[in-house]
């Protein structure tokens, strides 16, 4: 009891005192920067909420007038008729090609440089160049993957008759995954560098492989980061426009529209949701009510990223609750 009532004294004494001190000094320079950060903060929420506030009132009432058929139908020459499916069908079957391409390789080159390579200067100019390519804007992966995928496929049928042969979904999906490579390894070799050494120490200690360590330990501990970083970066190349303009895509329709799940399309032209965006936002606004279609092909592409998002949110939080159990 006693002692009780001395570590109550001791915790009181110790809050005063912290008190104290900081009503005699004012930290000027700390005020102007939290004032800053937060006029910051309030001038990108008044920008972004301006800039939803316009889409929502074009899009929305677009999107109740024109109904399902404005997701189901092709793209037309008239805003009343236009739909979005072929923009639909060619963003998932990108985001297919970065998932099935990028993850594994991504998610296994951050175990190897934080697992198994050694810390020399070789792994660290591998790593620094990681970082580096991560911040190359997307045009230049647009300019790579129209160098390898578009022409170098092109270069095995040089007599064909289709002039685009190499500009199909599955270059636009190829492209995509490099772009975003670099941003899955170091997400990912980020979560697993958090994870704490005590808990690869005790796996060894109990006779457990490297690998089992790996399997069993450090990827359970770290999973929520890299789906996190996966998923949104899944998100990032769901919504880029320059690089898949550069490997060839279409900006008007395709044709009848086929299934969405027909692998035949993967050799065929393409075109994606940014891609119509941007097809869109340069029809006349006098003509036809084109910025009303706009707002709602934007809306529709937002809430499929808020979808990955909302996605990668609901797994950390399902793996951080395993891990905490």
């Amino acid at each position: 009891m006693a002692l009780s009532t001395l570590n109550s004294g001791a915790e009181y004494a110790k809050e005063k005192v912290a008190a104290d001190l900081q009503g005699k000094s004012f930290d000027f320079a700390g005020a102007v920067f939290r004032l800053s950060l937060l006029t910051g903060l309030a001038f990108g929420i008044l920008i972004l909420g301006a800039v939803m506030w316009d889409v929502l009132g074009d899009g929305t009432g677009f999107l109740f007038d024109r109904g399902w058929d404005f997701i189901t139908g092709n793209a037309k020459s008239r805003s009343d008729e236009y739909g979005i499916f072929e923009g639909l069908r060619g963003t998932f079957w990108i985001g297919v090609f970065v998932v099935v391409f990028s993850f594994p390789i991504g998610i296994g080159a951050a175990i190897y440089l934080e697992e198994y390579a050694p810390d020399n200067r070789v792994t660290r100019f591998i790593e620094l160049n990681i970082r580096n390519l991560a911040g190359v804007p997307s045009v230049v992966y647009g300019v790579l993957g129209l160098a390898i995928f578009v022409r170098a496929l092109d270069g095995f049928y040089p007599n064909s008759l289709d002039k685009h042969l190499g500009s199909t979904t599955a270059a636009a999906g190829a492209t995509l995954a490099i772009l975003v490579l670099p941003i899955v390894i170091i997400t990912s070799a980020e979560a697993i560098r958090a994870v704490p050494q005590a808990l690869r120490e005790g796996g060894f200690g109990v006779g457990a492989t490297k690998w089992e360590v790996i399997r069993h330990h450090v990827l359970p501990y770290a999973a929520p980061g890299i789906f996190t970083g996966t998923l949104l970066s899944l998100a990032r190349a769901l919504g880029e426009a320059a690089p898949l303009i550069l490997v060839g895509g279409v900006l008007g329709s395709l044709g009848p529209k086929s299934s969405l799940f027909e692998l035949e399309q993967l050799g065929e032209r393409f075109t994606a949701m940014p891609l119509m965006i941007t097809q869109l936002a340069k029809k006349p606004a006098f003509v036809g009510d084109w910025n009303s279609a706009t707002a709602a092909a934007i809306l529709v592409l937002l809430v499929v990223v808020i979808f990955a998002n909302l996605v990668a949110i609901l797994l950390r939080n399902h793996f951080e609750k395993k891990r905490s159990n």
